[in-house]
């Protein structure tokens, strides 16, 4: 036996020469074909595997669907966070934007006032010295 496990040529050989005197005899046949149908999968092996498959998938789907929606809800709540954020950055921009122009308005309708307060004591300044001038000789050729 020793001899057997340790040299598989040898173990070769000696099937070679069994298995005819195997399948002639029917008890050894009946033998190895008990010993084969342990070894091979039943209808019901395989129904029972299919069953198993079928709920593995299932399984498998309704995890798979679960955490997509897991993934979509939380998604979501990051794009909604995202937009207050982004709401509340470009609110603050605005404020800052129309406060600079409120200032820059006050400061341009403060140099107009000036503006029109120089036009307007030129103006008069225009007025009178026209008046003088042509007032003037009048006057005086009124007078003479």
């Amino acid at each position: 036996m020793e001899e057997l496990r340790k040299d598989e040529e040898l173990r070769r050989a000696l099937a070679e020469e069994l298995i005819p005197e195997v399948l002639r005899n029917r008890e050894l046949r009946k033998v190895m074909l008990l010993a084969l149908s342990r070894e091979m999968a039943t209808k019901e092996d395989i129904d029972a595997l299919r069953k198993a498959t079928k709920e593995d998938i299932e399984a498998l789907r309704k995890a798979t669907k679960e955490d997509i929606e897991a993934l979509r809800k939380a998604t979501k709540e990051d794009m909604e966070k995202l937009e207050a954020e982004l709401k509340s950055y470009v609110d603050a921009r605005v404020i800052e934007l129309k406060s600079y122009i409120d200032t820059r308005l006050d400061s341009i309708n403060e140099r107009i006032s000036d503006l029109y307060g120089i036009v307007k004591a030129s103006l008069v300044a225009i007025v009178i010295t026209l008046a003088s001038t042509i007032l003037v000789p009048l006057i005086l050729r009124i007078l003479s």
